[in-house]
């Protein structure tokens, strides 16, 4: 329950008339009933700010459920966040997004869901479920649901898909936004996309890209996720346009949210020299007038979502309030857990490390050339390569001089086939890594340096019906001449996706894990598990592999079938 009555004097940031002064703010039942500007300036007293908002997060790459992740995001000051289910929708379909909306119901905190658009993200992968546009007119039909998730189909928007424009007359009809996804798009083509009616894109990944789309009317969302980084390449464009910037992380794993959350993006933005005023209407206003949010924003009769920040430099948060509720205090949740059970999808047996292997008359290759993927440190987009081929018995195998090692994607629904190719840059020495947590269908990925520790490392995985894995080969046994593996292994058993566990221990669970790939194993990427995610991700060009093999999506079609 909201307290009763209270206030706190503090110098308040008016955001909205670019001020800041000494006042005493009074709340009651939750509300802002009055602010009384004192007479004088006291800069000895502490900050009052709106609270921020991350504006794009898909909550199950945290991997914790949304109670958990409440509980954690807190204390770095985010009282609210738009949130995408599209994850566990593509696991358990219209289940799996009423699991996230009433687990976030159970603890003072803002969820804001969309109805995920584009479940399955293709048709060249396997899904666990999809949502017509009969189910997404449901979804938006409800108070809960917010807007309409990205619109990662822009071919079918281009060519005006029967499906897709009735997922987005639905939510124009209903007077929702619908966001955008559209990675690259440029010149007409943008335009066209646009002016179908979708008011964000958040995949922009130079300043000219976001610039194209700014003048065009979309606003555009600054990404720092585990994984995707745009904040260098963007944040500049505050400056110019501050009504029409945000900020988001998109996909944060634990570790990173334990550190901190928006209040990092505002830290970096005011050591970049932009006005402070810019970079709080980001943080905190813009989202809540764009999604029109039931979210205060410190004026007189808002609700009582309001932080404490210690100065206006680093954004050190020292108090959370929410609804008049104080849910966090100097590093402090006071947000209890939630026990809740597991919602999944998961029915495939271990593999074998027959059935990993790759002959050289399966795979395409060009002059003992072979298709690679080159995955980017940061970037969900990758390249793609033609390199030379390491032959082993009449099999293609990795090659770990050069960095080229063989990757794989299990199909988590059902028995089938395990597709494969070869992936550069996650600079493996031994061992292998494998998730559940695969973008957007997730089905089980895996990169290795050999078989057996692509097989251990899977296996480890299954059963525990979904989860994040590392091996790192040990001796040989004797005998069968198998290798041993000492493995490491973080279970997600809701949806594959999630823990419902402490979200503290999953952080701390999650860096043992990072750490054994780094370190043990010889990683080279800052995020490996959150790259690895990526990797089976088709709408983000250019190379990419499915459960149902090596997609090229510059063609958006098949480099070879499984």
């Amino acid at each position: 329950m909201a307290t009763n009555a209270f206030s706190v004097k503090g110098n308040l940031v008016d955001v909205w008339n670019k001020n800041i002064y000494t006042a005493e703010v009074f709340v009651e039942n939750g509300k802002i009933v009055r602010i009384e500007q004192q007479k004088e300036l006291d800069w000895t007293l502490a900050y009052i700010l709106p609270g921020f908002i991350d504006s794009h997060v898909h909550i199950e790459s945290s991997m914790l459920i949304p109670s958990e992740f409440a509980r954690l995001a807190v204390i770095h000051g985010t009282v609210a966040t738009i949130s995408d289910p599209h994850e566990i929708a593509n696991v358990c379909g219209m289940a799996g997004v009423e699991y996230m909306i009433e687990n976030g119901k159970k603890v003072p905190f803002k969820f804001n869901f969309g109805a995920p658009s584009c479940v399955p993200a293709t048709t060249f992968e396997t899904a666990g479920a999809s949502l017509n546009a009969e189910d997404v007119r449901r979804l938006l039909e409800r108070n809960e649901i917010k807007y309409l998730s990205e619109m990662m189909n822009f071919p079918g928007v281009l060519f005006k898909d029967p499906e897709v424009m009735q997922k987005i007359a639905a939510a124009h009809e209903l007077g929702k936004p619908v966001d955008g996804h559209a990675p690259g798009l440029r010149g007409e083509q943008a335009e066209q996309y646009i002016k179908a009616g979708i008011s964000t894109d958040h995949e922009c990944f130079t300043a000219e890209e976001a610039l194209d789309k700014l003048r065009l009317g979309m606003k555009i969302l600054i990404r720092e996720g585990s994984a995707a980084k745009n904040f260098e390449a963007l944040i500049d464009l505050l400056n110019d346009h501050p009504d029409m910037i945000m900020f988001c992380s998109d996909d944060k794993h634990p570790d990173s949210l334990v550190l901190g959350h928006i209040n990092q993006l505002c830290a970096r933005a005011v050591a970049k020299g932009i006005d402070v005023f810019k970079v709080l209407q980001a943080a905190c206003i813009n989202p809540a007038l764009h999604y029109k949010l039931d979210v205060g924003l410190l004026r007189e009769g808002d609700a009582a979502d309001f932080i404490i920040s210690e100065d206006l430099k680093e954004f050190k948060i020292s108090r959370t309030y929410i609804n008049g509720e104080l849910v966090a205090e100097s590093g402090k949740s006071f947000i209890h857990s939630v026990k809740e059970e597991a919602i999944n999808q998961f029915d495939c047996k271990e593999v074998s490390v027959d059935d990993l292997g790759i002959k050289v008359s399966d795979y395409p290759s060009e002059n003992g050339n072979i298709p690679v993927i080159e995955a980017l440190d940061g970037q969900l987009i990758t390249n793609k390569l033609m390199l030379a081929a390491k032959i082993v018995d009449d099999k293609f195998v990795s090659d770990v001089d050069n960095d080229i090692l063989k990757m794989v994607v299990v199909n988590r629904y059902k028995q089938a086939t395990v597709a494969k190719c070869f992936i550069r840059n996650f600079g493996l020495k031994k061992g292998a890594l494998a998730s559940s947590v695969a973008h957007d269908s997730h089905n089980i990925v895996a990169v290795g340096v050999d078989d057996e520790s692509l097989a251990a490392a899977i296996n480890l995985v299954i059963r525990e019906k979904g989860g994040i894995s590392a091996t790192s080969p040990l001796t040989l046994s004797k005998g069968e001449g198998t290798l041993q593996h000492n493995g490491k292994v973080l279970g997600l058993p809701v949806a594959g996706l999630m823990s419902a566990d402490d979200g503290y221990k999953v952080a701390e669970a999650y860096t043992a894990i990072d750490t054994m790939t780094k370190e043990e194993l010889g990683s080279t990427l800052a995020s490996p598990f959150m790259t690895l995610s990526f990797m089976a991700l088709l709408v983000i060009p250019h190379l990419k592999l499915s459960d149902l093999g090596l997609f090229d999506g510059d063609s958006f079609k098949f480099v070879s079938a499984q």
